[in-house]
């Protein structure tokens, strides 16, 4: 299994991540009701570009004081586990209070992340500092924001967490942007890359149609037809079944 390569992940920074879901759909890898975070996370700044990244995965809790250890006790040793990662990380937590009881992220984590390399942060749980980071420029998705960050800890680092519904590995590809988060196959991740340019120049054909001016029903239905065909060809190019 190839992992995708740096200029894989710099082509899919380009596309935005409803068609990055398309393309997935052309392989028949999962269903088409799977692999993607339901609407609970959000995108905290929604002008930001597309993100994409390797999960960075931990378990979070800030109800009650860590039995060992300090305020994110587990921070320097998240970032020091990055280079386990076969690309540039996106960290990915999972809040075991529910509901959230404070923040699990803030400018200074964001911060320390954005400087040793991760390409975004995502939580079931809730941010803070919403001001601040603004200027930070780091993609953050969560559920929310509370003032306060409680008691912060890390339980576990590089373990299987469960955010929005979807099931997230340490080292899973993951695609983000304003429309939600979604992940890409490892198996399939160089040619989701590769396939995102043929999909949108298949969609052009309808929406040139609309765009041209002078349209009709027969015209449309004739683009759409035309569209049709084209992704049955990638399907048959890129498909698994």
């Amino acid at each position: 299994m190839a992992n995708a390569s740096a200029s894989d992940l710099e082509i899919l920074r380009k596309y935005d991540t409803p068609t990055v879901c398309n393309v997935i759909e052309l392989f028949g890898v999962r269903s088409q009701t799977a692999g993607y975070m339901d609407k609970r996370i959000q995108a905290c700044y929604k002008d930001l570009p597309p993100t994409v990244g390797y999960a960075a995965t931990a378990t979070f809790r800030s109800s009650a004081p860590p039995q060992k250890g300090g305020d994110y006790g587990s921070l320097d040793e998240q970032v020091a586990r990055f280079s386990e990662l076969p690309g540039p990380p996106i960290v990915v937590f999972q809040d075991l209070d529910d509901p959230p009881v404070a923040a699990t992220f803030g400018e200074v984590m964001c911060t320390t992340y954005k400087t040793f390399g991760a390409q975004g942060l995502i939580t079931s749980g809730a941010g803070r500092d919403y001001e601040q980071l603004k200027d930070v420029g780091f993609p953050c998705f969560c559920d929310g924001y509370i003032a306060s960050h409680g008691y912060p800890h890390f339980l576990d680092i590089h373990v299987p967490v469960h955010v929005g519904g979807l099931v997230v590995n340490a080292g899973d590809l993951i695609h983000a942007d304003a429309n939600g988060v979604t992940n890409i196959p490892l198996e399939i991740g160089a040619e989701v890359a590769q396939a995102c340019e043929e999909l949108v120049a298949a969609e052009d054909i309808v929406l040139d149609y609309l765009k041209a001016g002078d349209v009709s029903v027969e015209g449309f239905a004739a683009a759409r037809k035309k569209l049709g065909a084209r992704i049955g060809e990638l399907k048959q190019k890129y498909g698994r079944s």
